[in-house]
């Protein structure tokens, strides 16, 4: 099967194979010239092996038989994981010359695009040659194959500009909005410590003409608190036509109701937008329920309140506000008494509402912000799967 390929072009790809664009790195770490060791990890690709496992590993006065790699050589780690089934294939992007063990592969591209090469070592492509040509080794932790197989690895050669550019360009992309992410959810962190109480300190950012003194009281004197209850294990059901059972933390996902499980029998319930805690590890957890009715079990209660009090909440769980419940319990979790005589403060509606509103409207953005995030990498995962042959 030939690979998408770009409008206006028409190359038919030539199969080659590693050992023609690629050399063997056999130059070794000679009167131990460089010191920084570097490992090659399927996470986070070649970095200092000092960072990785916060220590040295290698012994400093072994490693004159290391190889040196060179910025933008590649090293490909027999190690296998789940994110590596057959070991990764990473290019040394650290702008320095390091050194590896020799129990990895290092080799360096020629006459071929290295962002292209890197790029195709980051597809399944040539998983199913590794598959045929290799063994899974004596360990099983570890994947084996000769450095002549290696070398047969087929590395095709066509396009190589235009798809290293796009993929780069789109990786350059998810990038800028993944950092445009950490900013908002930093800037969201700011506004709920500056315009909530803080502790016993009065909120530092208000709007204009709001000047009145905010009130502190008991969570159950100012709403109603639901603790759940847990329905008998045999009414569990996948039948959708049952109620939505909501137990604990892993049925509140993005701040709404994760529907995983139903029951038919229906103990107490929660109805829409009312808002749902975690009371069991972890404590604190919140979701609004999008759903005209659901039932809680014991690791949920329900608790009826606008915008202002939801956000609220999640400042304290951000805050470790539920921390002094918990500690030094074998099983984290707070009781209803806890739950319901928890200090809260309120202010004037209409200061609320614009508070809330700030704070939905952040949300929604955040949310839209990793919509996009997630719609580019199905779309670079679109593109590895169909470029390459």
């Amino acid at each position: 099967m030939f690979p998408t390929q770009f409008t206006s072009t028409s190359f038919t790809w030539e199969r080659k194979k590693l050992g023609d664009v690629a050399e063997k790195v056999i130059q070794k770490n000679n009167n131990n010239a460089f010191k920084n060791v570097l490992t090659n990890s399927a996470e986070y690709g070649i970095i200092s092996q000092r960072d990785f496992f916060e220590r040295n590993i290698a012994n400093k006065n072994n490693i004159s038989t290391y190889y040196i790699v060179q910025n933008d050589d590649f090293v490909y780690n027999p190690r296998i994981s789940n994110l590596a089934p057959y070991g990764p294939i990473n290019r040394n992007k650290t702008g320095y010359t390091g050194i590896i063990s020799p129990l990895y592969y290092v080799f360096r591209v020629l006459n071929i695009s290295t962002a292209f090469i890197e790029w195709y070592f980051k597809t399944t492509c040539w998983h199913k040659f590794m598959y045929q040509h290799g063994d899974s080794g004596a360990r099983s932790d570890r994947f084996s194959i000769k450095d002549n197989e290696l070398k047969k690895l087929p590395a095709d050669d066509m396009e190589q500009e235009k798809i290293a550019k796009t993929l780069t360009s789109l990786d350059n992309t998810l990038q800028l909005h993944e950092d445009h992410l950490q900013f908002l959810h930093s800037f969201k962190s700011f506004l709920l410590q500056k315009m909530f109480f803080d502790n016993d300190i009065p909120p530092l950012l208000r709007f204009n003409k709001f000047t009145e003194k905010w009130n502190q009281c008991r969570l159950n004197d100012h709403t109603i608190v639901t603790m759940g209850q847990s329905p008998n294990s045999k009414n569990y059901t996948n039948n959708q036509t049952g109620k939505i059972l909501v137990q604990g933390n892993a049925d509140l996902y993005k701040n709404k109701v994760l529907k995983r499980v139903f029951t038919t029998e229906v103990t107490k319930t929660a109805v829409k937008n009312d808002i749902l805690i975690s009371v069991r590890a972890p404590v604190g957890d919140i979701a609004r329920n999008q759903y005209e009715s659901v039932v809680i079990g014991r690791g949920i209660a329900s608790i009826k309140g606008n915008d202002f009090l939801y956000y609220q909440l999640e400042k304290m769980k951000n805050n470790g506000f539920w921390n002094k419940y918990i500690a030094g319990s074998t099983f984290e979790s707070i009781t209803g008494k806890d739950l319901k005589n928890t200090k809260i403060y309120t202010t004037i509606s209409d200061e609320e509402r614009k508070i809330g509103n700030i704070f939905s409207s952040l949300t929604k953005i955040i949310q839209l912000q990793e919509h996009k995030i997630d719609s580019l990498k199905k779309l670079k995962q679109f593109l590895l799967q169909n470029m390459f042959i």
